[in-house]
């Protein structure tokens, strides 16, 4: 049996080519980011950079090994991960044996070959290893047979002095850059599919991701669903640094808009406003520019003359790494992120909607329509915004109104219903199970079918991993009608 798994982080293509310093800083960027992000799930966790690479040794525990192979995924700036079982060196035959431990099930009636790289003093070669456990292979495994170019299967050994690693699989990475090794961006969120694709592609790219959110005078559970989805994405994606969430009261600003007398310019308009606003926000924060998660021709306001007026009203970058997208390219990356659902439970709102917008928007008629939105108004807005760590947005986002947080079961109703709304997988992964009270399996995407037959008037607990999806659909339970609705949160080391 392995007495350790080892993950080993290949780094994106892009950092190995550039110049000797920068790798340098890449690397210790990367390497710093691991260790912090290991150190939360196990402090026996080892992690070190070998200049090419950056290896990780966990303890041979499953629920170790799952958590850190999942962080891994999750960091920018990794191509792939290389998971390794390792052994101490013995002798051919205890080598043979780990090997069909851990291979002898997906090499059965398949091609394979074994590939052996040594390092180190040793009474034989890379090649006499490899034949050795190459015909144990044959005779032990059936309907194998040795291919040496393009095998169905790979045995890959790696003999470094008196230590014996094996191959168990090839894991994608993010890719991108670490973070923070572009400069700082403020992404103007509002909770939909684009800006939380948008910002998560800064995130991936090594920019540090402050977020920014308009409120145009929607419901309370607009704001809160954003702030959680903002959450959500920090704490998968960029957990290693601190960012902050700033949340603008743009009802005024709407007002003014729906009161002038061009209706076919006021997306343009309120775009401008803003760029405006966010550029304020942007110099406050340091943010040396703005995303948005626009694509082109998508909306009205989104042809590129109307993008090229917009931009217009500020001298700040602004950055659109959707820009060529297709929706549904969007919607795919937004599943793979986790926040597909999250983004399709926001609730919609817009206080500016033109029955007529244009797609080509004249200058003389912005200006006009935009007279009563001043820069003393926009000033205004952006000083009243207080600015907040996304951590203590998340902490207090259900303070004073929404489902109670709870984070010990001693603190729920004896009657309480508590349904775990992961998907399968991830139940299965890891269990919930608490000790006086019964847990039902019910995912999120199944929630409201559920919940439509049962009694409103009892208490329901939701749990999730993150605690955002069952936020989000405690909001809406309360909104049907649900009055005793909680959230199990529980308590972290």
């Amino acid at each position: 049996m392995a007495n350790s798994i080892k993950f080993i982080v290949r780094l994106q293509a892009e950092i190995t080519v550039k110049s000797r310093s920068l790798r340098q800083r890449h690397g210790t960027l990367l390497t710093r980011n691991v260790r912090h992000l290991m150190k939360d799930i196990s402090e026996l966790t080892k992690v070190r950079w070998l200049w090419d690479k950056v290896e990780v040794d966990a303890p041979a525990d499953p629920a170790i090994a799952a958590a850190v192979r999942r962080q891994l995924g999750n960091i920018p700036g990794i191509a792939h991960i290389e998971e390794v079982l390792q052994i101490p060196w013995n002798n051919f035959e205890a080598t043979l044996e780990f090997v069909l431990q851990h291979t002898a099930e997906r090499l059965r009636n398949a091609s394979f070959a074994v590939r052996v790289k040594r390092k180190g003093k040793h009474e034989f070669s890379s090649q006499d290893l490899a034949a050795y456990i190459g015909g144990g292979i044959l005779a032990r495994v059936e309907g194998t047979q040795v291919q040496l170019k393009a095998p169905q299967q790979q045995v890959q050994l790696w003999l470094e002095d008196e230590t014996v690693s094996l191959l168990v699989e090839r894991h994608p990475g993010l890719g991108g850059y670490p973070l923070p090794a572009q400069e700082t961006v403020l992404s103007l969120i509002s909770g939909g599919f684009d800006s939380a694709v948008a910002s998560y592609q800064m995130i991936r790219r090594g920019a540090r991701t402050h977020f920014c959110f308009f409120n145009l005078g929607g419901a309370e559970a607009h704001e809160a669903a954003v702030r959680e989805i903002a959450y959500f994405i920090w704490q998968k994606y960029s957990a290693t640094h601190p960012v902050k969430f700033i949340s603008l009261d743009f009802s005024e600003v709407v007002e003014r808009i729906l009161a002038q007398d061009e209706p076919g310019v006021m997306g343009v308009v309120l775009k401008r406003a803003m760029l405006r606003a966010g550029a304020l926000v942007a110099e406050r924060l340091n943010a040396q520019a703005l995303v948005t998660g626009e694509a082109m021709g998508q909306v009205s306001s989104q042809t590129l003359s109307n993008l090229k007026i917009i931009d217009e009203v500020t001298p700040t970058l602004v950055l659109r790494p959707l820009i060529s997208m297709d929706k549904q390219q969007i919607v795919d990356i937004a599943r793979s992120m986790g926040v597909e659902a999250m983004s399709a439970a926001v609730p919609e709102y817009c206080g500016v909607i033109s029955q007529k917008p244009t797609v080509k928007a004249k200058r003389p008629v912005v200006y006009k329509a935009e007279t009563g939105i001043t820069d003393a108004l926009i000033e205004a807005v952006v000083v009243a915004a207080p600015v907040r760590d996304i951590r203590e947005v998340h902490a207090t986002t259900f303070a004073n109104s929404g489902p109670q947080i709870v984070q010990d079961i001693t603190q729920l109703p004896a009657s309480a219903k508590v349904i775990d709304i992961r998907t399968l997988d991830e139940q299965e992964e890891s269990p919930l199970v608490l000790e006086t009270l019964g847990v039902m399996p019910v995912p999120f995407f199944k929630l409201a079918s559920f919940m439509a037959k049962q009694d409103p008037a009892e208490h329901y607990v939701l749990y999730c991993q993150q605690g955002v999806m069952s936020r989000l659909q405690a909001i809406r339970l309360q909104e049907q009608g649900f009055a005793h609705v909680y959230v199990f949160e529980p308590r972290t080391k």
